[in-house]
């Protein structure tokens, strides 16, 4: 016979950042939730495939209709600038900063030492170029303080070199502690971090 508390503990623990005991407070938690709240979280993860999509730009998740999220279509955003950041929770963290204007690319992972993860590299060239043409100055690195993010930094700097006559590259300055991943950062030393990048 199946356990179905073993099961869905297994499916949480594929979750990024959670490990057996974690997965398995998830389940208590929701076992001791009503039938209607859980129906509605089912429903929800459902509806998630179908309400969601990728923005056709800056490659990250909203809900909408349009190609474009609602970011990439403001036209009050400064296209002189493109931050790539690694997934969608570091591009939130730099909106909650206020403290960025410009357009964003999000990579969709980090490459490890061991040749392990994947990025968006044909995508990014192709977005890149694209920007070009609007008038694109400047592309910021805002990776994680971590040695993937330091080894996804240096593939993508390779990639951009035929630009670089053309686009300044600059990193994020060091109000991150070295280890820290963006994400986690407050406004305040995202913020810093905007304001002291350099080139890279």
């Amino acid at each position: 016979m199946i356990d179905r508390v073993e099961e869905l503990a297994r499916a949480f623990e594929r979750l990024p950042g959670i490990g057996p005991r974690q997965a398995k407070r998830f389940v208590f938690s929701l076992l001791a939730q009503s039938g209607a709240d859980r129906a509605k979280m089912a429903e929800l993860i459902k509806l998630l495939g179908d309400d969601v999509r990728q923005c056709a730009s800056c490659y990250r998740f909203w809900s909408g209709q349009n190609a474009l999220c609602p970011l990439c279509s403001d036209t009050s955003r400064d296209d002189a600038l493109l931050m790539l950041v690694e997934k969608d929770q570091d591009l939130n963290a730099v909106e909650r900063s206020g403290s960025y204007k410009g357009r964003y690319f999000v990579l969709g992972g980090v490459l490890t030492l061991s040749g392990k993860g994947v990025i968006r590299e044909k995508e990014l060239l192709k977005v890149v170029n694209e920007k070009m043409k609007h008038g694109l100055k400047e592309i910021v690195l805002a990776l994680s303080a971590t040695s993937e993010g330091e080894h996804t930094a240096d593939r993508v700097r390779e990639l951009l070199t035929p630009f670089r006559d053309s686009v300044r590259l600059s990193i994020l300055g060091r109000g991150l502690a070295t280890g820290s991943e963006l994400e986690y950062s407050d406004a305040a030393t995202l913020s810093g971090a905007l304001q002291n990048r350099h080139e890279t």
